[in-house]
């Protein structure tokens, strides 16, 4: 019996088509466009991950550091705009590009599964009749669908927690760094959840990594072994970075047992800066 070659009654076009927005905005109603703005973003949000582990990092070398490198982001652009406006356009641009790099992913995905049903109507198949090759396909890659979410549902508990101190409750103090992650962090279901969410970030960024130069046009059998292990290696520096800050709270070295400085008022701050010049 040959295979049809026509939509069956009633049905809809695989892609709706839609009017041509102007350029460069034109660029994202294509599929290969799209490709382009996910890697990109994806790049983006990459280099944010890893400079953001490797700021905290100053949380081992005291309360003092800590509150210099936070203050350090508030002052961005020194005296020609006001105190953390700099800081905000930057973590609205990430907002933006986070949101964007969502977008991509999700209609990409659905895309693909559209065309892919097409085929299958057109080459007389059934879906439940064709199986996924689950053992050829990359665990990774697979995961992509929960990893995103998860992802997405720890940002907005990181903020909560340690930005907006709303987890913290009465033990939040504003413009101490250092004292909020050591309170936030020695609860073992928050430290659980930094665990878990940095894992499934450990997988979406070597997924992300390996697939981006896919995205970027860069795909050569002569380059793939080069990709898989910078996406590894990627990925492993920021799960054992971001993984040390819950596990070394859990085991002591990260706690205020011996602090000197107050920590809830304008004299405290003053101390622990002193206490940074006199370590420099």
């Amino acid at each position: 019996m040959a295979a049809p070659t026509h939509n069956p009654p009633g049905s809809t076009p695989v892609f709706k088509s839609k009017r041509e927005l102007p350029f460069p905005l034109s660029v994202y109603q294509s599929a290969i466009g799209r490709k382009w703005v996910m890697a990109l973003t994806g790049i983006g949000l990459l280099g944010f991950v890893v400079v953001h582990m490797v700021g905290n990092l100053h949380v081992y070398e005291g309360p003092a550091r800590m509150h210099e490198y936070a203050e350090t982001l508030r002052e961005l652009g020194g005296g020609l705009m006001p105190k953390s406006l700099l800081l905000w356009v930057m973590r609205i641009g990430l907002i933006a590009m986070f949101a964007i790099h969502l977008h991509a992913a999700h209609t990409l995905k659905e895309r693909s599964r559209k065309a892919s049903d097409k085929a299958d109507y057109l080459s007389g198949q059934k879906k439940y009749e064709s199986k996924r090759d689950y053992i050829a396909a990359n665990y990774a890659s697979r995961t992509m669908r929960w990893t995103g979410p998860i992802i997405g549902l720890y940002v907005l508990f990181h903020l909560a927690d340690l930005t907006w101190g709303w987890w913290l409750g009465d033990e939040y103090v504003r413009g101490d760094p250092y004292h909020n992650v050591s309170e936030s962090l020695s609860s073992i279901p928050i430290a659980i959840i930094y665990v878990v969410a940095n894992v499934a970030l450990a997988f979406h960024i070597f997924h992300g990594a390996w697939s981006l130069f896919q995205s970027l046009g860069i795909n050569n059998p002569k380059y793939n072994a080069l990709r898989r292990n910078l996406a590894t290696g990627l990925a492993a520096v920021v799960l054992i970075g971001n993984l040390s800050f819950p596990i070394l709270t859990q085991a002591g070295l990260i706690d205020e047992d011996n602090r000197d400085c107050p920590i809830n008022d304008t004299t405290g701050l003053e101390c622990l800066t002193d206490q940074a010049e006199s370590h420099s």
